[in-house]
C-alpha cells in the first residue's frame, strides 16, 4: 500500500489532535504527521519559517493538510487567505481538506470558495472519512483495518 508522506493537522485542540493522530496512524496511511495549533504555525512550516527554518530537522512537504476554522491567532480563513498568496512550487502537491465543528453552511461555502480546499466534514475524523478522500483523492484504494480483520 502506498503511503502519504506527510499529512499536517493545523487545529488548536490538543485531544482532537491526538485523536486525528491515532486515526491517521490506525489506517497506517501516512508516514509522517505534523501537528501545529494555529494558522500562523501551518504557514510558518509550509514555508519553512520560525522554527521550521532549521537544516537539521526535515519538514517534508504536507500532501494532505486537515484545517479546522475556530482557532485563537489565525484561524482557518485567514490561513487559507495566506495559503491562497504562496508560490505554487510550495503548494501544488497539497490537498487541503476543512475538519470543523461549524455546521454553518456559510463556513462550508467560504471554505470551498477557496480554490486549494478540496473538502469540507465535521469531526470527529473517522477511518472511513479517511479511506474515503484517500481513495477519493490520492487514487489509492484503502481499506479498513476492520475489513482487513473481518476477511
Amino acid at each position: 500500500m502506498k503511503k502519504l508522506n506527510c499529512i499536517l493537522l493545523i487545529d488548536d485542540d490538543d485531544i482532537t489532535n491526538f485523536y486525528n493522530r491515532a486515526i491517521i496512524n490506525s489506517t497506517g496511511i501516512a508516514r509522517q504527521i505534523y501537528t501545529v495549533t494555529d494558522g500562523k504555525q501551518g504557514l510558518d512550516y509550509i514555508t519553512r519559517q520560525g522554527k521550521y527554518e532549521s537544516n537539521d530537522e526535515p519538514y517534508p512537504s504536507p500532501e494532505a493538510i486537515f484545517l479546522d476554522i475556530n482557532m485563537p491567532g489565525m484561524n482557518g480563513f485567514e490561513f487559507l487567505e495566506g495559503y491562497h498568496d504562496l508560490d505554487e512550487s510550495i503548494i501544488e502537491y497539497s490537498k487541503i481538506f476543512m475538519l470543523t465543528t461549524s455546521f454553518l453552511e456559510k463556513d462550508r461555502e467560504r471554505a470551498l470558495s477557496f480554490s486549494n480546499v478540496e473538502d469540507f466534514f465535521n469531526k470527529p475524523l473517522t477511518e472511513q472519512n479517511l479511506i474515503d478522500l484517500m481513495n477519493k483523492y490520492f487514487n489509492q484504494n484503502h481499506h479498513s483495518s476492520l475489513d482487513s480483520k473481518t476477511q
